[in-house]
């Protein structure tokens, strides 16, 4: 496999991922940063940094697969330049900036009949597998309303593409934080029918959007409230979902990202994914968390190697895609119509 970007996102999720997945080797990684081409080195003896992304695809026939983990305004030309390869890509989210070019890609790779998968990791959070056992076992009953949040505490701008004001970077939190909300929504509760936003610039010298709130409406009735935040003093649950027999209420994040950002990994670690019994959430109906009531609800372990382990199998024996390019420009579809409200001041519908 080929790593396109040795950043937070190659460097953090993609190769201790791919690392520990069975069946897969990385091969290449595509920095033109020496700090990071070293890094590389030290983490992946057997790895060999190139500084390009030409440099890869000289050796495409070397290669199974290519990971982009660059920035999003790179996802488009290198998928298609991966496609026109003959290599299946795993492209990190956003896919692209607009669903049309989402589904162009979906296109190509339907043509050339390769594997375009999203990472979406998101889906193997702790708390997201946990509520969809409990709607599966239909534990809330009817759910009436979704509460998501990805909500930070960051006065500071950290500067850097994700912060940049230039549309042409795809930066801001309703693409980034956002694709994960809207992702784990539409995988719940379904297709959206009308999307309302409110999103706003509120940090001293912010260029683009760090405080975003997004209503859908989904076709099954069902509506979604989405927090994406680094301007929250005070933090709210990662999920409140409402439901005609309880509802669940969960603090906290998975704590895999954080586990991974300290250097440890899964295989390595014989408790990943787990969390304290401290952490669960809850379940009931009439009662506040905030004095203990509803019974806790043990977190289910959550599972980012699981979907490197789809992609294994994907490539060996065409097991199922893990996360879609058409599954991705679903999701665009509701940020790009977020984007409208937002400007507008009104629901969009779809």
């Amino acid at each position: 496999m080929g790593l396109v970007g040795y950043g937070l996102a190659g460097s953090v999720f993609h190769a201790p991922l791919i690392a520990a997945t069975e069946g897969l080797a990385l091969d290449t990684v595509v920095t033109s940063n020496p700090e990071r081409q070293e890094q590389a080195r030290a983490e992946f003896p057997d790895v060999r940094p190139v500084a390009s992304p030409d440099e890869l695809f000289d050796r495409a026939d070397e290669l199974d697969l290519v990971v982009l983990a660059s920035p999003n305004k790179t996802h488009v030309p290198l998928a298609t330049t991966a496609l026109k390869a003959g290599l299946p890509v795993v492209v990190d989210k956003p896919v692209a900036g607009t669903a049309a070019e989402a589904r162009e890609l979906a296109a190509l790779a339907e043509e050339r009949g390769l594997l375009l998968s999203v990472f979406q990791n998101r889906r193997w959070d702790n708390d997201f597998l946990t509520l969809r056992k409990l709607l599966a076992d239909g534990e809330l009953g009817d759910v009436y309303r979704f509460e998501s949040r990805f909500e930070r505490w960051r006065p500071q701008l950290k500067g850097g593409w994700r912060e940049s004001g230039d549309p042409a970077e795809i930066g801001g939190l309703l693409y980034d934080l956002g694709s994960h909300l809207v992702d784990q929504a539409l995988v719940l509760f379904g297709p959206a029918a009308s999307v309302y936003a409110e999103s706003d610039v509120r940090r001293p010298g912010a260029e683009t959007d760090d405080d975003t709130f997004i209503a859908i409406t989904h076709t099954s009735g069902v509506r979604t409230h989405l927090y994406a935040s680094a301007t929250t003093a005070q933090l709210g649950p990662r999920f409140r979902v409402l439901g005609s027999k309880a509802g669940y209420v969960k603090y906290g994040l998975d704590p895999q990202e954080a586990d991974l950002r300290e250097g440890r990994r899964p295989g390595r670690t014989a408790d990943w994914g787990w969390e304290p019994e401290s952490l669960w959430g809850l379940v009931g109906a009439g009662e506040s968390p905030l004095t203990g009531g509803g019974r806790a609800e043990p977190t289910l372990p959550g599972d980012y190697p699981a979907y490197y382990a789809a992609v294994a199998r994907a490539l060996a024996d065409g097991g199922p895609n893990p996360v879609t390019a058409l599954e991705a420009a679903a999701a665009l579809d509701v940020l790009e119509a977020a984007r409208r409200s937002a400007r507008d001041g009104v629901a969009v519908s779809l």
